[in-house]
């Protein structure tokens, strides 16, 4: 595949509940490891015989909090995989951890499972702010957590949420001179967003969640992101992380270029070119539902994704990243190109920017143009008026 080949494996379970946390993520008091450890191995047989020979380029394990896996099953899973495909020489292997989940023999053992990447859910630098956003950590509690991880692999990141309550300029410039005085070859670095669902949602709804910044401080807060890393050798290679050359998630890469990935793990998703079709796989969110598929081997339904569907994919995807989207790909999977007005409009506004390149014309959002990514997108998908 041309833009690479990866496997998500999604570890539902966390040790507490963050209020902010939207994703498939549960707390319970016992785990059957073993039960799911086989029903892994047994998704990742299932798969590979359907999709055939295939480069296997990285393997990603997220959560939920994949730290709290047993070793054992984390190799399990990475020996099963790369004997269902041919590993590449160079795969990253990455495992999400939080700092109340590292210890020094439980990451040791995960290196000797195959994981040569980690990245670390710090969230914040500041105490109160943890304690806020619902962390079981403290920041003596993470920045020892990151020596750790610093100590066992060679790829490191680490994820920092701003814009939080009550958050000043100043205060983020400290706090972010900070994690990039530990040096980190890459920073994911996520502004707050309130979702429904979510025990911060709710407070929101009933007006409770106060000191959230307003459009101007958010947008300052961006502008210090991006100026502050860039001074550091850590531009953005996407809307929210950061990395210095060739530190990329190569994972993540495979998702925004639209490459092909399996999903395995309750709420799951995956995108695979089958027999001349781009087929999208969803896995149920329970885990407990999804476990007992996998036993049973039904633990995913699948949709066909059409040309039009693909472009938009692409679109919403390829933005994300500053090397923006290949114009003739578009083209090709849409029947059609973007418009020539929209772009020129938008490009004008300063939101844009076609590049000439070796291998094409690229189209990318600019800085400005990142910072206001759903609109420019809604945009740019628009029908031709």
């Amino acid at each position: 595949m041309p833009h690479g080949f990866g496997l998500y494996v999604h570890w539902p379970y966390c040790a507490a509940k963050c209020p902010y946390c939207d994703f498939n993520s549960h707390v319970a008091r016992t785990i059957d490891h073993a039960a799911w450890r086989e029903a892994y191995v047994s998704e990742i047989k299932r798969i590979s015989s359907e999709t055939g020979p295939r480069i296997l380029n990285t393997i990603f394990f997220g959560g939920g909090t994949p730290s709290l896996m047993e070793p054992e099953t984390v190799a399990a899973v990475i020996d099963a995989a790369r004997a269902a495909w041919l590993p590449a020489n160079d795969m990253e292997i990455t495992l999400e951890a939080n700092p109340g989940s590292v210890e020094a023999a439980r990451f040791a053992g995960f290196r000797e499972a195959g994981v040569n990447r980690v990245s670390l859910g710090v969230q914040a630098l500041n105490d109160d702010d943890l304690r806020r956003l619902g962390r079981i950590h403290s920041v003596a509690e993470a920045r020892a957590a990151f020596d750790i991880a610093r100590n066992t692999f060679n790829r490191v990141s680490f994820d920092l949420i701003y814009a939080r309550q009550n958050q000043s300029r100043d205060a983020w410039r400290a706090e972010l001179a900070e994690a990039l005085s530990m040096a980190a070859d890459h920073l994911s670095l996520y502004q707050l967003t309130v979702e429904d669902g979510t025990v911060f949602g709710a407070r929101q709804a009933a007006g409770h969640l106060k000191g959230l910044p307003d459009e101007d401080l958010g947008a300052d807060l961006y502008d210090i992101t991006q100026d502050m890393c860039e001074a550091h050798g850590l531009p953005a290679y996407e809307v929210s992380n950061h990395a210095i050359p060739g530190a990329q998630s190569r994972h993540n890469l495979i998702y925004w270029q639209g490459g092909d990935y399996a999903g395995i793990g309750p709420g799951a998703h995956g995108r695979l070119n089958l027999n001349g079709r781009r087929i999208a796989t969803e896995t149920p969110l329970g885990p407990d539902v999804w476990l007992t598929g996998a036993q049973a081997g039904r633990a995913e339904t699948r949709s066909t994704i059409s040309g039009a569907e693909q472009a938009d994919e692409y679109l919403m995807m390829g933005l994300r990243l500053a090397e923006g989207i290949d114009v003739e790909r578009y083209s090709k999977l849409a029947r059609q190109p973007l418009s020539a007005a929209t772009i020129s409009h938008l490009s004008e506004l300063g939101l844009l920017e076609q590049r000439n390149t070796a291998a094409g014309v690229r189209l990318a959002a600019t800085r400005s143009g990142r910072s206001v990514l759903n609109a420019l997108i809604a945009e740019l998908a628009a029908p031709p008026r």
